[in-house]
């Protein structure tokens, strides 16, 4: 289940190779009793012994079956990005850079593959491949919003083809 590039919810098959692991976004690093380190999940899954590399806001390929990790994407620019809140929601692209806010909300710059910029808070923001290779099957359109005149075009062209 993810967003289309308008906020609407948006159902996407996967093939079985994918459906064998899940991408998890880390939401904190602390220590346990008798001082073993663990990651939370934003979807409440505490793993133990985690990688040293992961940081918070990074992503972990986690192994359905096993609940062990098999990679982490750092959240850094150059890597792969998916919002999933705000005006932005759906929308897939290249983290360009950060700004950090002392007091507010960290904003994060995006570029998707056609070339339009934009910017979200951090909070709406997962990593979802290395560099421009995605780690999850993208749905149509690849998350790249059209302006109205292009949406128009769009359609319009369709109709004139189906006639």
């Amino acid at each position: 289940m993810l967003f289309d590039v308008k906020g609407r919810f948006l159902i996407h098959r996967i093939k079985k190779e994918e459906a064998a692991y899940k991408l998890c976004v880390v939401k904190k690093l602390s220590t346990a009793a008798k001082g073993i380190p663990v990651l939370i999940t934003h979807d409440g899954r505490t793993i133990r012994y985690p990688d040293p590399d992961c940081k918070v806001h990074d992503t972990i390929k986690l192994d359905i079956e096993s609940g062990k990790i098999l990679d982490h994407i750092k959240f850094e620019p150059g890597n792969l990005a998916y919002i999933t809140g705000g005006q932005n929601c759906g929308r897939i692209g290249i983290i360009t850079h950060k700004e950090k806010h002392p007091g507010s909300f960290d904003i994060v710059h995006v570029k998707d593959s056609v070339g339009h910029s934009f910017a979200t808070r951090l909070s709406n923001v997962i990593p979802i491949g290395k560099g421009k290779q995605a780690w999850i099957s993208l749905p149509r359109g690849k998350g790249v919003r059209q302006r109205i005149a292009e949406e128009r075009d769009r359609k319009l062209a369709a109709k004139a083809k189906e006639m």
